[in-house]
């Protein structure tokens, strides 16, 4: 291995020095995190994040021009391990887009600029991104996006839809596809832009899920303004931008980020306050779900992996927790007593009173469709790694302009 920023050789001591700085930095922000601070759960996760990077603990894997310590990523899962033994948030809800997604792809191809603007604010947490991909016509087919950039000036003019965005009421940026092209096939013609969310032209409208909380939005853009110079990559190169957030994105989640499966302590809990360990099917559900636990930590060890592998795997994980959380837990699966539903913090699965399985159970149906759906991970996999024919795609290499779509 080179000395270079971001792939220091591993030393066994270094590393315990470094688990020991890890362990005395968690101890000593612990309150921050704490329900005793009087913050609010974004405040709580914004402290946190703060006093992470200033200590050196919130870039650890970028490059040292770019605020971080430029070390490799066993330092990354060092981290990791030591916070989930003291139970800390490390996915930091309201925060994981940006710090998961947005800000590693900024890292890796924005321009010195935008990595000034945008690194550091963004890892401490002074700012909030969402992720401005999907359409009601572009979902799994997101190259037939239709929003449009244009330019004006020193600045593009942007009109268009989003939907199922996350977290967007509360963001300050946004990483946005727009078609800068119409002129060109549908992957040549879009640009990946930062758009500043707060400002005349954007408008939010939450969307309720059956769970009772609104995670996602409507975003409405109507001659919304962005810096020219505010394009990741190069302009008409936002496609292969796209791929490269995507794979932050399935690793985020793959690794733990985002939604989160009813963990497999609490189902065994569930099992022993039931009376069920000792029947063999309910024994057999257990074992499983121990088991795809220890896979998808195991998986996100391994260097080099392929995202789809270890997001496909959490997909299953969440879904089969599910399964086996409402059969256990009838009726009180289906009962939402004590609180109205939705009250409880995402990923609180069980309240104080017990009644609260049913929202890991109806949260559970999106594991399959977040971050790219079950279908699109296994093509992707089958493609890019099997090298099986690719799916038909009739309109390759026609303009967009020319291509058949519902107004």
């Amino acid at each position: 291995m080179s000395d270079e920023p971001g792939n220091h050789p591993v030393d066994g001591h270094d590393l315990e020095a470094f688990r020991t700085e890890v362990r005395k930095f968690l101890d000593q922000v612990r309150e921050l995190t704490s329900h005793a601070s009087g913050r609010s759960p974004l405040e709580q996760r914004r402290a946190y994040l703060a006093a992470r990077f200033d200590a050196g603990l919130g870039a650890i894997d970028y490059p040292v021009a770019d605020g971080g310590r430029g070390l490799d990523r066993r330092y990354v899962e060092a981290f990791r391990t030591e916070a989930a033994s003291r139970d800390f948030d490390l996915h930091a809800s309201g925060f994981g887009i940006g710090i998961g997604m947005c800000l590693p792809t900024i890292r890796d191809h924005g321009s010195d600029d935008l990595r000034r603007r945008f690194l550091r604010s963004g890892l401490r947490g002074d700012e909030v991104w969402c992720q401005l991909y999907s359409e009601p016509g572009a979902g799994s087919d997101l190259a037939g996006l239709t929003t449009r950039a244009v330019r004006d000036g020193d600045e593009w003019v942007v009109t268009g839809q989003k939907v199922w965005t996350t977290g967007a009421t509360d963001a300050d940026f946004g990483i946005l596809l727009a078609r800068t092209d119409w002129d060109v096939p549908k992957h040549a013609g879009i640009s990946m832009l930062v758009l500043p969310m707060r400002q005349p032209g954007v408008e939010v409208r939450p969307l309720n899920q059956m769970t009772g909380v609104a995670h996602f939005n409507e975003v409405f853009m109507d001659g919304a303004r962005v810096p020219y110079d505010w394009v990741i990559g190069e302009e008409g190169n936002g496609w292969r931008m796209a791929v490269a957030l995507l794979a932050h994105e399935r690793s985020s989640i793959g690794a733990g980020g985002g939604r989160q499966p009813i963990p497999t302590e609490r189902i065994i809990a569930l099992a022993r306050s039931a009376g069920m360990t000792a029947d063999p099917l309910v024994r057999q559900d257990l074992a499983r779900l121990t088991t795809g636990t220890r896979i998808i930590q195991w998986l996100n060890l391994r260097q080099g992996i392929h995202p789809s592998i270890p997001k496909l795997w959490r997909s299953r994980q969440g879904c089969h927790a599910a399964q086996v959380a409402s059969g256990l837990a009838f009726p009180g699966g289906a009962a939402w007593l004590g609180d109205p539903i939705g009250t409880t913090e995402p990923g609180d699965f069980l309240g104080a009173d017990g009644s609260h399985w049913a929202y890991g159970i109806c949260d559970s149906t999106a594991h399959s469709l977040g971050g790219g759906t079950d279908e699109v991970q296994k093509n992707t996999l089958g493609e890019r790694i099997l090298g099986l024919p690719r799916e038909p795609t009739p309109d390759r290499g026609l303009p967009f302009s020319q291509v058949p779509r519902n107004n």
